[in-house]
């Protein structure tokens, strides 16, 4: 299976899998809040191309910059964001771990 297609199955899996152990009272609302945070590739379509499996997110588009995850943590300490918040340092997160992946094998 090509990594990128793993790399897409934890940006659904991982707001999930933490919402069910951490918040299983809540755990489908807040995971859907979460997943709903994926909208933040839509900045994607104002690169060319659209996607490249060699491309690091982190401070290429607009929505993956350094500012923007800034804003996200700052988010995170307002309680009616936290989650928005979550689902968008989990995503930078993964991505940023995938340039992690992406640096050590070039």
């Amino acid at each position: 299976m090509p990594w990128f297609i793993i790399h897409l199955m934890l940006h659904f899996t991982v707001p999930v899998v933490l919402a069910k152990f951490a918040f299983p009272d809540k755990w489908k609302s807040i995971s859907l809040v979460m997943v709903s945070t994926m909208l933040v590739d839509l900045d994607h379509f104002l690169a060319n191309p659209v996607f490249d499996p060699l491309r690091c997110s982190i401070g290429f588009h607009p929505l993956h910059s350094y500012y923007a995850i800034a804003v996200y943590l700052l988010m995170f300490v307002v309680p009616q964001l936290r989650f928005v918040a979550l689902g968008l340092l989990i995503h930078m997160g993964l991505d940023g771990l995938e340039c992690l992946r992406l640096a050590l094998i070039r």
